[in-house]
């Protein structure tokens, strides 16, 4: 399978420059800095007429992977039916309750854009148990893919656990690889597992800078990088 690069974008300019360094897929996201939130549908609408590249956008209105009640979740279906109806390519999301997956509260947002896919994004390392986790994203037919960095250890067990993830998760989720992923770490995932979709923030700005705008050259240092696996 060729290796697939999503680059998370903050703004138009971000999704620009994604797309001019080889960026095959977008997040959008506000608030980097506190690990993304849900954007402004205008800047969704603005990025969607600035770039070809498929867009997944975030749906998060708290810090934490808990939501606070139905309130939040009446939020989330709104802005899941106004993303939807610009015709993005899916979601990013993930509600946990007692460090388990929140199948039910997860169902219902997804209910809102039936035809429309998702990413389970960075909660899934907040789960208690990976395998059980995955298990229970497996009743969620929209979403496709599960984000995960592996852990936060040494390269090799980080590796070693994406594996078991990728065959966990088969033949329903792929497995998108990001969170402090570096040259390093994209050959020896490429080449120890069968992923092949990286996901990447800091890595696609200046300085590793979460603040900083995302930059061509170094996108097209990752493709590159993805190339040689």
């Amino acid at each position: 399978m060729t290796p697939l690069l999503e680059v998370i974008a903050c703004s138009v300019a971000d999704a620009v420059e994604a797309e001019k360094g080889g960026a095959n897929r977008l997040e959008i996201v506000r608030d980097l800095q506190r690990g993304g939130m849900t954007p402004p549908l205008e800047l969704v609408a603005e990025i969607r007429q600035a770039v070809d590249l498929p867009l997944r956008v975030m749906l998060r209105e708290s810090k934490s992977y808990e939501t606070s009640g139905d309130e939040e979740i009446d939020r989330l279906c709104a802005a899941a039916r106004q993303f939807a109806s610009l015709g993005v390519d899916g979601f990013v999301l993930g509600f946990l309750k007692d460090g388990e997956v929140d199948v039910e509260r997860t169902r219902r947002v997804l209910a809102c854009a039936p035809q429309v896919h998702a990413t389970f994004h960075h909660a899934f390392e907040d789960t208690r148990d990976k395998l059980s986790a995955l298990a229970a994203i497996k009743r969620l037919p929209q979403v496709d893919r599960v984000l995960s960095s592996g852990g936060t250890d040494d390269l090799e067990s980080r590796v070693k656990r994406l594996g078991q993830y990728v065959k966990a998760a088969a033949p329903e989720l792929t497995i998108l690889a990001g969170g402090g992923v570096n040259r390093e770490a994209i050959l020896q995932i490429g080449r120890e597992t069968s992923i092949r979709e990286f996901h990447f923030g800091r890595a696609a700005r200046a300085g590793f800078n979460v603040e900083s705008e995302v930059q061509a050259s170094l996108v097209s240092e990752l493709v590159r990088t993805l190339n040689e696996i």
